[in-house]
């Protein structure tokens, strides 16, 4: 090939991908576009988005009906297909977790440091309350919770940032992120369990919270001024 040909090949566009698949017969046209939604997943290191999806698969391609087929064939294996933080993803089944902890010594999509009871608790309230700044988690809990606290969920992309609230001096509000809807297994907040349901269950308590049943960990060694500190993202 002469070096004006290698040139021009280099020059040229990448081919259009064919997604309306017309030329196949239906049962093979579903399968190729079983492969394709699969396949995107499957190399995706995040939930995949339906826009994603909608570029490798043709305009009368029923996305869930697709991922709904995908399960049905994955259902004997230890892992599937989960909607998570608005995509899907391929995870591990539950049932392996003590199998992937005992190979690796983390349970399967966990990379993060374990959160403490402090760090849980603040998260959790970030979750149902946000968006709501470190002075009102801390007139919340009672007791200060601390920046470096903050941080950690930070940090492991748990919480970001906000919109100012409109309290004087416009503090930082914070709320949870994608990863926070991904690494507790949820499509959308909406899938949260709903707070009065678990008072109601006895697993959840507003008034043991604000009566102090909170650990000290709460507090920094700092006391420092909450609107001030919140000013910084």
């Amino acid at each position: 090939m002469s070096q004006a040909s290698v040139r021009h090949k280099m020059n040229e566009q990448p081919a259009l991908l064919d997604t309306e698949l017309e030329h196949l017969p239906p049962e093979l046209r579903w399968r190729e576009w079983m492969g394709r939604v699969e396949a995107v997943i499957f190399a995706a290191s995040e939930p995949v988005t339906r826009s994603v999806l909608a570029r490798v698969v043709g305009r009368n391609c029923n996305i869930d009906l697709i991922i709904d087929d995908i399960r049905a064939e994955l259902a004997g294996r230890p892992y599937e297909l989960v909607s998570v933080a608005g995509g899907w993803q391929h995870r591990t089944k539950k049932v392996f977790g003590d199998v992937i902890h005992a190979a690796f010594g983390t349970s399967a999509g966990e990379g993060a440091k374990e959160l403490s009871q402090s760090e849980t608790l603040v998260l959790m309230c970030i979750a149902y309350f946000q968006p709501i700044t470190r002075g009102e988690l801390s007139s919340f809990f009672g007791k200060e919770v601390s920046r470096d606290l903050i941080g950690v969920l930070r940090a492991q992309d748990l919480i970001a940032s906000g919109p100012r609230s409109p309290q004087p001096g416009a503090p930082y509000t914070y709320v949870t992120t994608k990863n926070f809807l991904s690494q507790f297994g949820l499509d959308t907040l909406r899938q949260l369990p709903d707070f009065e349901a678990l008072e109601d269950a006895g697993l959840l308590s507003r008034e043991k919270l604000l009566a102090g049943a909170i650990p000290a960990g709460l507090a920094g060694e700092e006391g420092e001024d909450d609107i001030v500190e919140d000013q910084v993202p």
